[in-house]
């Protein structure tokens, strides 16, 4: 995969920004708590109203694979971004119809895989903003990269 990045690449202090924002719309919210988080907060705004959100607002679910989306189109790892665990994560404010998502991620440690040394560990915080430049989520997640030497053509 051309312009891909392998474990070599990859330095702490590197930042990955997504090259766009996202924009959630009411009607994404909902058909996404429909299937995996149908609380009354994601489902309707009259009775989101009535909730500690005061209005309708995005899954934390559904704002985290939004995130996911970013990273990938903004960080393009040789064989893809293959997730190796969730350190934190952090839902800051409620997301609601007509945010605009985008990402600042930034590597704060790599190292070399024990149990599988073709694979390097990457440690990543990301941050997730609105158009208003607030804080709407954090992470910090690993994952896997191909050492470069190690890829074997099949």
């Amino acid at each position: 995969m051309d312009g891909s990045l392998y474990f070599q690449d990859l330095r702490v202090g590197m930042r990955f920004d997504s090259q766009r924002s996202y924009e959630v719309t009411a009607e994404e919210i909902k058909e996404f708590a429909k299937k995996y988080d149908p609380q009354p907060f994601h489902l309707d705004e009259v009775a989101a109203e009535k909730t500690f959100f005061a209005g309708l607002a995005a899954s934390g679910w559904m704002t985290a694979a939004i995130v996911m989306r970013l990273r990938v189109e903004s960080t393009s790892i040789a064989g893809g971004m293959i997730g190796a665990g969730v350190d934190e994560i952090r839902f800051m404010q409620p997301v609601r119809p007509g945010d605009r998502l985008r990402t600042e991620s930034e590597i704060l440690a790599v190292r070399r895989s024990g149990s599988r040394p073709e694979f390097g560990v990457v440690r990543s915080r990301t941050m997730v903003f609105n158009q208003r430049d607030e804080i709407v989520m954090r992470s910090v997640v690993n994952f896997l990269a191909p050492v470069r030497d190690a890829v074997r053509e099949g």
